[in-house]
């Protein structure tokens, strides 16, 4: 039985990221960082077969995303965001002082928010030296970003934590914060998700927890090449097969440009377990026709 699978434009053009190089980044050309351009190229995406946006929760993303809303139908755009976008933190740590600058500086947006839940969770967190608390602040001031610059047209389908973070808090075995972020998510209506570079670690250690993959949405890479697919292909492969009712979406398709749609469509159909896929655009011709592409035998 064949089932439509959910189709996703991917943000990493538009931060300059490739999975590749750094120089195949920058030669995708300037226009990506202007977020009216990029907000063209969703808008062409969406118009071709595309339900929604992946983005990382930047600023400039959300620039994007306000963008894009504009004139489109109430609840048309599905939105499945990643946070925190750690390359932003970065830099702030570089220029705030380190991380107790940042600390500050994300404190200050938090006050400054208005945002009566993360003001609370996080005054209680920084009294009780409670990370939870502080981890409940955070995200409630992201979705509320989020939903701002969306408007009526974004549906906000699902918040990832970040990979880098999800990756680290497995190896530290850092049970507390999934289980935070996933209690939380469902309690305001949102599906919990995780971003991964290792598959079969993350669902080993949940299981080792107890904590069931079928109510979580899941996002790893999946190629033909084994590009990205930690620790190998072959393992990724089997523990997808045994997910059965969890929400997978495969980003990393296209291994960086090294191989093509039809490529990537011969691979993703051999795969039925994987219910959703993200795909970076970075020109008008691209969206339009790698959306259609998919969207017709997807």
């Amino acid at each position: 039985m064949t089932h439509r699978r959910l189709l996703l434009v991917g943000d990493n053009p538009f931060h300059g990221i490739s999975h590749l190089s750094q120089e195949r980044a920058i030669a995708r050309g300037r226009n990506l960082a202007d977020p009216a351009y990029a907000a063209g190229l969703v808008g062409i995406a969406l118009d071709n077969g595309a339900d929604g946006f992946m983005f990382s929760a930047s600023n400039t993303t959300l620039s994007i995303l306000k963008t894009v809303s504009r004139g489109r139908k109430p609840g048309s755009v599905r939105l499945y965001a990643i946070v925190p976008y750690v390359f932003e933190f970065v830099r702030m740590a570089v220029t705030e002082g380190g991380i107790p600058g940042l600390a500050k500086k994300v404190g200050k947006d938090i006050v400054s928010s208005i945002n009566i839940g993360a003001i609370f969770h996080g005054m209680k967190g920084v009294i009780a030296n409670d990370p939870c608390n502080l981890l409940k602040a955070y995200l409630l001031y992201e979705e509320a970003r989020i939903r701002q610059a969306a408007g009526g047209a974004g549906v906000l389908s699902c918040i990832f934590l970040h990979e880098v973070i999800t990756d680290m808090a497995i190896s530290l075995d850092m049970e507390w914060l999934f289980r935070t972020h996933i209690k939380l998510m469902q309690k305001r209506g949102i599906k919990p998700g995780i971003h991964t570079h290792n598959l079969p670690s993350l669902v080993n250690k949940f299981r080792k927890w107890g904590i069931e993959t079928d109510k979580i949405a899941l996002t790893t890479q999946f190629n033909s090449l084994g590009f990205g697919m930690t620790p190998s292909k072959k393992e990724c492969e089997a523990v997808l097969k045994d997910l059965p009712g969890t929400e997978l979406i495969a980003y990393g398709v296209l291994a960086s440009g090294y191989l093509s749609v039809a490529d990537a469509i011969d691979y993703l159909n051999s795969l039925p377990q994987l219910t959703g896929v993200a795909i970076g655009v970075s020109k008008e011709k691209h969206a339009e026709e790698s959306f259609r592409a998919l969207r017709k035998v997807l």
